[in-house]
């Protein structure tokens, strides 16, 4: 009598290894199962049916990018400042992009293997197609997510590492954080570059209680402080009447007294912001750590990349010409009681147009423009057209923000959110005239808005 060897235990129950005999109903069973491993845990479908030298592989891979994601979760819930501060380090972003990138195509490789382990040759007609497109749809899918979460790191890092160029960080003063903001506009009608856009952000650095401080274009006699560069240019003030408004002294300093800055494009500025950065200075008595300037010429591109903005326009609007009655406008915007979505062309233009309003309504038209955004910035919208976001930004943006103050800042502006924002602007409205101005005034009340949110 011969003597045949008794099968293991694994030989004869596992539905994965040994499927020589196993009929259409279980392979389709042992497919199903290929097919969420791999979709759980990638690198499992080749441990219990496959190439064990490729399921440790990718495995190893799986665990790596999951105690990565672990890591960045359990830092966020210690500290959410950290994680921004340790993503927005330029090496760091770009090793988190190439990892995730990379790990994309190892998901793809064992995602095709668990299909050729499936055998779905020997399955019946209907099984096989069915799950054919399973696998094409969770190898697509899954490939495309992860890739996807690597060009998003990826665009992150190169529009941070673009516009934030800056190292070291920002103390606060007298307990404050302020930043001026300017709009820049050098479109192809203008001659020469104006901040026709100057506000300032003052942000309390425990709070985050934030107010904003909106001067207009047309401010007359700006002074300068004894320690600004421009004293010894212009020691009674930036005053010669209308030719010397406060839009006008970005100008003036890049065509006639760069000189007076010598450090200022190495410090992440040039000359015309940092003489402008002086007259807010003398003109809110706030010291200005930081400033952002963005190019309106370039608006456009990031309001296309949010996909637009709506907005209601109250009063018809030129596009365009010179004419002060807009008979040689290009184009109009009309007024509507509903909202219009514009594109970014047409919203610079509603909020840049100047014939038939005042100044003083092209700033709260700007305004406008700028709630509109915020509306737009979504996570989900953001998420969505994030690349294009990121690509507009690097051009729209200059800034000399540290970045590592992104942190900080991120933290305040989540809870300035809460609060909300107050805004003081320096127009005739609220008693401030632009063209025979009180600074001491000015000063006064930008200290008790700042201290109670409103004038009084």
């Amino acid at each position: 009598m011969s003597y045949l060897p008794p099968r293991t235990s694994t030989q004869s129950s596992s539905p994965f290894r040994n499927v020589d005999r196993a009929t259409p109903e279980k392979l389709r069973t042992r497919a199903w199962w290929l097919l969420v491993f791999t979709l759980i845990v990638p690198g499992l479908a080749q441990l219990v049916g496959g190439n064990r030298k490729l399921a440790r592989f990718g495995l190893r891979a799986t665990l790596t990018v999951w105690g990565l994601v672990g890591f960045l979760l359990l830092l966020g819930l210690i500290n959410k400042g950290w994680v921004i501060w340790l993503v927005t380090l330029p090496f760091v972003g770009t090793v988190i992009s190439w990892a995730l990138i990379v790990y994309a195509v190892i998901f793809l490789v064992l995602a095709v293997d668990a299909l050729r382990l499936s055998q779905l040759g020997r399955l019946f007609d209907r099984d096989k197609w069915i799950a054919l497109g399973a696998f094409v749809l969770v190898a697509s899918l899954g490939t495309l997510a992860i890739s996807s979460a690597g060009n998003f790191v990826g665009a992150g890092t190169g529009a941070i590492g673009s516009i934030f160029n800056q190292q070291g960080y920002t103390a606060p003063i007298d307990g404050r954080y302020n930043i001026m903001l300017l709009g820049s506009d050098a479109g192809s009608d203008r001659f020469g570059v104006r901040p026709d856009s100057i506000s300032v952000v003052s942000i309390e650095a425990a709070t985050g209680k934030t107010v904003t401080i909106s001067i207009p274009r047309n401010l007359q006699k700006v002074p300068f402080s004894a320690d600004s560069p421009l004293w010894s240019v212009y020691p009674s003030g930036w005053s010669c009447g209308v030719e010397c408004l406060i839009n006008a002294i970005y100008k003036d300093t890049m065509d006639n007294h760069q000189d007076l800055y010598p450090d200022a494009v190495k410090n992440g500025s040039n000359p015309g912001i940092e003489a402008t950065r002086d007259a807010v200075e003398g003109v809110t008595g706030l010291k200005i750590q930081s400033y952002v300037q963005i190019d309106m010429s370039e608006f456009s591109r990031l309001i296309d990349a949010l996909g637009g903005v709506d907005i209601v326009i109250k009063q018809d609007l030129p596009i365009g010409g010179q004419r002060d009655d807009a008979s040689d406008a290009r184009e109009w915007l009309r007024a509507s009681p509903n909202p219009q979505h514009l594109d970014g062309y047409h919203a610079l233009w509603y909020g840049r147009s100047r014939h038939l309003t005042s100044d003083y309504d092209r700033m709260a038209r700007q305004a406008e423009i700028q709630k509109a955004i915020l509306k737009q910035m979504d996570p989900a919208n953001v998420l969505a057209r994030f690349e294009q976001i990121a690509s507009a930004s690097k051009e729209l943006v200059m800034t000399d923000i540290p970045v590592g103050m992104l942190s900080v800042y991120v933290d305040l502006a989540t809870k300035a959110k809460k609060h909300g924002i107050k805004t003081l602007a320096l127009v005739p409205k609220n008693g401030f005239e632009p063209d025979v101005p009180d600074f001491n005034k000015i000063h006064n009340s930008v200290r008790t808005f700042i201290a109670k949110g409103k004038l009084s």
